[in-house]
């Protein structure tokens, strides 16, 4: 039997269905052939799994734009995803505060921020794994992905380019957690650091497959507290027991 691709190519038009589906870390963000502008955050309930229409339509706030770095809430967001909620082949446009609030696990499958405004992705989840695979995000004067909640984040083929953070585990949290980030195949360019962890919470930052270019850290190490202060930064790089990678798991591009 002769595939859809095979057919297409016969009868001379190369028809791609879904024309964005990597396998690694791409800085090839796709095309949104229309924009939806929202009045309040749209929730994805718990369980369910959101696909736009039209694939890779761009959400976002439209007059309550960014702010800056003023911190919001979810009332500020674009996407509001309960437990084990799926956002998937979205983009997130640049007029809005906040992109993407998890208040249990989720998972975000293809999903682009143009332009990051105060986090891209806050994580609220108590336990539990999130999965961001297949995305990318650019322009983040602070943070992409801020861990607020507890458990793990996994990051599978991310791009990140022009951003403070990727990640940072909540360093002035009222509430504290043990924390855990797993990157695998993350692309990023033009930054100051990969992730930031507290140790003295026992956070874990494990790091296979990355490329960077110009990317000033890749695991800052932190002591956190639960009272609002600035968090003291106590060292960086590979430790074997909270930073968990080593020189070759990292290539320089």
């Amino acid at each position: 039997m002769f595939s859809p691709k095979f057919l297409a190519l016969v009868f001379g038009t190369l028809v791609v269905a879904n024309p964005l589906e990597p396998r690694a870390a791409t800085n090839v963000f796709p095309s949104a052939p229309t924009t939806s502008s929202l009045s309040k955050p749209m929730t994805i309930k718990a369980g369910t799994t959101f696909t736009p229409p039209q694939a890779y339509t761009r959400f976002d706030r439209g007059s309550a734009g960014c702010n800056g770095q003023s911190e919001g809430g979810d009332d500020d967001a674009v996407f509001l995803l309960e437990e084990g909620a799926t956002l998937k082949n979205v983009i997130i446009g640049p007029k809005q505060s906040e992109g993407v609030h998890c208040l249990g696990s989720c998972t975000l499958d293809h999903v682009y921020f143009e332009d990051v405004c105060e986090d891209a992705i806050t994580l609220k989840q108590k336990s539990g794994t999130s999965h961001i695979n297949y995305g990318g995000a650019k322009h983040a004067d602070d943070k992409v992905i801020q861990h607020n909640g507890g458990g793990t984040v996994v990051v599978n083929s991310f791009y990140v380019e022009d951003f403070g953070k990727l990640y940072r585990s909540c360093g002035n949290c009222g509430t504290q957690y043990a924390r855990h980030i797993e990157i695998n195949d993350v692309w990023a360019v033009d930054g100051s650091t990969l992730v930031g962890i507290n140790t003295n919470y026992g956070d874990t930052a494990t790091i296979r497959t990355t490329k960077v270019d110009s990317v000033k850290s890749i695991c800052d190490r932190f002591t956190g507290n639960s009272n609002g202060d600035e968090p003291p930064k106590t060292g960086s790089g590979p430790d074997s027991k909270y930073c968990l990678y080593a020189t070759s798991d990292i290539t320089n591009l």
